[in-house]
């Protein structure tokens, strides 16, 4: 399949959430965040600043957004594992993404969400590494998308990064 035939706005599918994930499976999972920021990186080196405010799909975001959202959407995955390691069960509280991809932030050079994005991975990344079986069962409440494990949380956010990474790197391939 060549990067034209892929579906822009799920180039690596859609997640599918699974009840359960083996010990193999889990360290996967916390290398792909590992490696992401340093990904993410790469990606945008390839850029020029004329890029950043094209959209990476036809009525996608621009780059500028979709890197600005990555970086929010995986800081509130860093506070969602907290919040589930330090609570019990805990109600996280969803955003809505598009309203987020419309304040002044996301007007501001990528790279700032870039660093954002690589600081909040080496916490997470941290305590990824540190938690036991037991801590990854740990569960919190998302209001639409029901209990989740911190086990589904992680491969979740795997899924995520590597999902708009892709979207990055296909549009290197169409749009430029």
């Amino acid at each position: 399949m060549t990067a034209d035939q892929i579906d822009p706005s799920y180039p690596i599918g859609r997640f599918a959430r699974r009840d359960a994930y083996s010990a193999a499976e889990r360290a996967a999972h916390i290398a792909r965040l590992g490696a992401q920021p340093s990904r993410l990186t790469a990606v945008l080196d390839d850029l020029e600043e004329h890029d950043f405010d094209a959209p990476y799909r036809p009525g996608g975001w621009t780059v500028r957004q979709l890197v600005h959202h990555m970086a929010d959407s995986h800081m509130n995955a860093f506070l969602r594992v907290k919040l589930g390691l330090t609570e019990d069960h805990p109600t996280i509280k969803p955003y809505d993404q598009d309203a987020w991809a419309t304040l002044a932030d996301t007007t501001l050079s990528p790279h700032v969400s870039v660093a954002l994005f690589a600081a909040t991975h080496i916490r997470l990344h941290s305590v990824l590494q540190s938690m036991t079986a037991e801590q990854f069962s740990r569960t919190i409440m998302h209001p639409e998308n029901g209990a989740m494990s911190l086990d589904q949380v992680a491969a979740m956010y795997a899924w995520h990064g590597d999902h708009h990474l892709a979207q990055l790197e296909r549009f290197l391939l169409v749009y430029r």
